[in-house]
């Protein structure tokens, strides 16, 4: 079988479109695609659209021009990355690897991305498309096993750590080296990771990368974020989130909601000091929200929140033609527990599952 995943904003909650194909590679999706284009009665957009569930931005090009050249099917990956090359209309990179295919483009208002690649290449590669093929919206709950694991006294929670570590069990690490973040006092045991997927200017891939919060695993995380942070650069997203966060509140699903009220993820900077002492700073976000309200075009009813002990989710609608933009935190307990799917949500927040260059990581 051969998955397809088309990135865009255009799609929905998650900005992406998954399909499963029935063919064995990419290669004989496209070879496919040049009998069809060899049908002179054939109508190619039509078919690219439904195989794919919906337009895919400039892929019917490649057999247009197969069409029109008359150009026999690619015969090998070779062959295939010599006509995409040559013929598939993008405005980024297209990368062909034997059972892996990607484009990089855009559409003069967002930048897309789209892929091809088999079970095989899944299969040895499961770090770094996990969640580009998750289908649903919400991410899994941790197992309770877990969840009973880290609740034990901090003591006890240490000594199992050792143990675990003693038997080969090691931490979550991620793939690559992730920008850290600190409050100014110091903090316990694990990591809260954060993707925030928000754009301005049509920069819709890997805008702000990944941050890691050492010290703090999102259980703590209300609670921290009223606490003064670190001199780090913090993300403008998760200082209105900071802000937003209510005397007394335990966890983030209140914050979010206000969030979701916020005017606009892209004015910067804004009227509050959101780096400075949390009191005062909750309530001029506040201010702020009461007094400007969302940017036209949004509709805050249709923007889904989730929020469970490990994982907060949120999924902003800020158009009917941009559609959504999300946020999405996890801890190192959740990332454990999905090794693959926490790694490859940190990929996806840096733009490209793959190198830009060279060999495909082993």
């Amino acid at each position: 079988m051969t998955w397809f995943v088309y990135r865009s904003h255009y799609e929905g909650p998650l900005s992406k479109r998954v399909r499963r194909l029935p063919d064995a590679t990419a290669l004989d999706w496209f070879r496919r695609g040049f009998e069809v284009a060899g049908d002179a009665l054939a109508d190619i957009e039509t078919w690219v659209s439904a195989e794919l569930g919906g337009d895919v931005h400039g892929l019917s090009s490649v057999f247009v021009a197969a069409r029109e050249h008359r150009l026999p099917p690619p015969a090998d990956w070779d062959g295939l990355r010599e006509v995409l090359q040559a013929h598939l209309r993008v405005d980024g990179e297209v990368r062909v690897e034997p059972s892996f295919v990607r484009a990089l483009t855009d559409d003069d208002e967002i930048q897309l991305a789209y892929y091809f690649c088999d079970d095989s290449f899944v299969g040895a590669h499961p770090d770094l498309l996990a969640f580009h093929l998750w289908e649903g919206w919400r991410l899994p709950d941790v197992p309770l096993s877990i969840r009973k694991e880290v609740s034990l006294p901090a003591q006890l929670s240490q000594l199992l750590q050792e143990f675990q570590s003693s038997r080969g069990e090691t931490l979550f690490t991620p793939l690559d080296q992730i920008e850290e973040l600190s409050f100014a006092r110091a903090g316990g045991e694990g990591t809260t990771y954060a993707l925030l997927l928000t754009f301005a200017d049509g920069a819709s891939r890997g805008r702000v990368g990944p941050v890691a919060i050492p010290g703090t695993r999102l259980p703590d995380l209300a609670a921290r974020l009223r606490e003064p942070v670190g001199p780090d650069a913090w993300p403008s997203e998760l200082l209105i989130l900071r802000a937003l966060v209510a005397p007394g509140e335990r966890d983030l699903t209140s914050a979010l909601g206000r969030c979701n009220l916020w005017p606009s993820f892209t004015e910067w900077p804004v009227p509050v000091d959101l780096a400075g002492d949390h009191a005062v700073a909750h309530e001029d976000a506040m201010r702020h929200i009461r007094f400007r309200g969302p940017e036209e075009g949004r509709d805050p009813g249709k923007t889904l929140i989730h929020t469970a002990a490990h994982t907060a989710q949120m999924s902003i609608h800020l158009s009917g033609f941009f559609g959504y933009q999300q946020w999405i935190l996890f801890d190192d307990v959740w990332a454990r527990a999905y090794e693959s799917l926490a790694r490859s949500l940190l990929r996806f927040a840096s733009s490209d599952p793959v190198a830009p260059a060279g060999r495909l990581p082993g």
